[in-house]
């Protein structure tokens, strides 16, 4: 086990998408065994946390590199990788709201009627 910077034992976060999903499954069958202190069990939820994080790192860049080897500038074709290249570490995109949507009665009443159509 490794040491953190404050002494403490920290495990290393894998760098394998299948060795991060492995490590949440043992962890969420020792969080659901009830055995758990409750300091136990935040400190389980939390290390979940950074593996979940680690897991979409991992899936945003191979996301990325399958991108790249479809669409080289532009173009359909097949771009090489550099052998032994760790993929960037990728942190994810912010959600973004999707537009609303207006029916055609709010868009009628959002548009003024013409100066022509005023019944007075």
């Amino acid at each position: 086990m490794a040491k953190d910077s404050r002494g403490k034992g920290a495990e290393a976060v894998p760098e394998q998408y299948g060795d991060v999903v492995q490590k949440l499954e043992e962890m969420v069958a020792r969080l659901e065994g009830g055995t758990l202190s409750l300091e136990e069990s935040l400190k389980s939820f939390e290390e979940g946390i950074k593996l979940v994080r680690r897991g979409e790192q991992l899936l945003n860049a191979a996301e990325k590199r399958i991108e790249e080897l479809l669409s080289a500038d532009g173009q359909d074709e097949v771009v090489a990788l550099q052998a032994g290249v760790k993929p960037p570490a990728v942190s994810p995109a912010p959600a973004t709201p999707a537009p609303a949507r207006s029916s055609p009665a709010a868009s009628r009443a959002a548009t003024p009627p013409p100066e022509d159509d005023v019944p007075f």
